[in-house]
């Protein structure tokens, strides 16, 4: 049994998985660590706090006193107005961005680098944040949102406090409409239905034979018809 994966319809960039641009305000990462922010601290003004469609959490519009600006996930508790810094020497006060050797255990961060000068790449969902533990030569543990306990080079990045927008998931959708146009926004598709409701030909959990629990987990072997689930897992569920 063959069919065309969801995959591969997916990879096509049809209009059904494609995610419009202007959803997007702009690329949402710190600014490039120069020399000044090596051995000092820049400092830089809220001047808007911005709603993007295509991501969960507010973006906060940042004006550098060299002029440069920037866009970044907007803290728990900033505002217009508030004067952050960036660098070395930074305080720790919400919205201040500094090298993960420079925070002191137990404190909140958010937006951390995974490589130093990338710009933040995880941790930025709202009310998402995660806690430094504790911090080594070589490197620096924190743990994850998920409670997962992670090192990081030392020289990373991360920005002190919670992501806004705590709570966003307790407001139910009410309508399918809305829920639709929120998937929209993000290039997902949706409605996903049930692979046990589908009939045999259309999905290998489907058919009336088929409306039992299933074994998730499948061979690498198998052909693209049958790839669904957890494919080749050594092991499944939460550590």
């Amino acid at each position: 049994m063959t069919h065309r994966i969801k995959q591969r319809r997916r990879g096509k960039g049809t209009n059904v998985f494609r995610t419009h641009g202007f959803r997007y305000l702009g690329d949402a990462c710190f600014r490039i660590f120069d020399e000044k922010e090596r051995t000092d601290v820049v400092r830089g003004k809220v001047v808007d706090i911005l709603h993007d469609p295509g991501r969960t959490a507010p973006l906060m519009k940042i004006k550098y006193e060299d002029k440069k600006e920037v866009l970044l996930p907007a803290p728990n508790g900033i505002k217009t107005g508030d004067v952050v810094e960036s660098g070395i020497n930074a305080s720790i006060k919400v919205g201040n961005v500094l090298p993960l050797l420079k925070i002191p255990e137990g404190t909140q961060v958010s937006n951390i680098e995974l490589r130093p000068g990338d710009g933040g790449k995880i941790v930025r969902a709202s009310g998402g944040y995660a806690t430094v533990i504790t911090r080594e030569a070589d490197k620096v543990i924190v743990q994850l949102p998920s409670k997962e306990l992670k090192a990081f080079n030392p020289n990373c990045r991360a920005m002190i406090g919670a992501i806004a927008g705590a709570g966003r998931t307790e407001k139910p959708f009410i309508k399918a409409g809305k829920k639709w146009y929120e998937m929209k926004s993000r290039g997902k598709y949706w409605p996903v239905v049930r692979g046990v409701a589908m009939s045999a030909y259309a999905h290998p959990y489907g058919g009336k034979g088929s409306r039992t629990k299933k074994n998730k987990t499948v061979s690498r072997r198998k052909p693209p018809g049958a790839k669904v689930g957890s494919i080749a897992a050594k092991r499944t569920g939460k550590k």
